[in-house]
């Protein structure tokens, strides 16, 4: 079963907070954390590795905080849980060839990649804008 981990789910929350601030605005971790019910050390590493890949930027000392890397409309779903999940994989046969000794011969191999491409296709169509807009935390 695919299913979006615990962590997952907070990231998508902490950036959505982000959209959803005035822009260039820096939010304090525990800000952050409070509006959207994340625990705030887990939340502040999954920032921190968020700044390393440039979703969002983290600014330190007094008035530091969190901004998004980029404009809302530029981040989509699949990035950020991507980010934190690895890449979209129902089955485990998709990491390569060899990885599965059936995956020639197997009818239901096309049947995964055709789900993980349009699984990926929906993430992508979805951005930060748009779930900052109808998203209330």
């Amino acid at each position: 079963m695919m299913e979006l981990t615990r962590k997952g789910e907070y990231a998508i929350r902490g950036v959505i907070y982000l959209a959803q601030i005035p822009p260039g605005r820096v939010a304090l971790i525990s800000e952050i954390a409070e509006a959207t019910d994340v625990p705030q050390t887990f939340l502040a590493k999954i920032l921190q590795s968020f700044a390393k890949i440039g979703i969002v930027k983290s600014f330190r000392g007094a008035g530091g905080g969190f901004i998004l890397g980029r404009h809302p409309s530029h981040i989509t779903l699949r990035e950020v849980v991507e980010a934190v999940e690895g890449p979209i994989m129902p089955n485990r046969c998709l990491l390569g060839s060899g990885t599965c000794e059936r995956d020639n011969i197997c009818g239901v191999h096309p049947v995964w990649r055709k789900v993980q491409q349009r699984v990926a296709e929906t993430l992508d169509a979805v951005t930060l804008e748009e779930l900052a807009a109808t998203t209330k935390l």
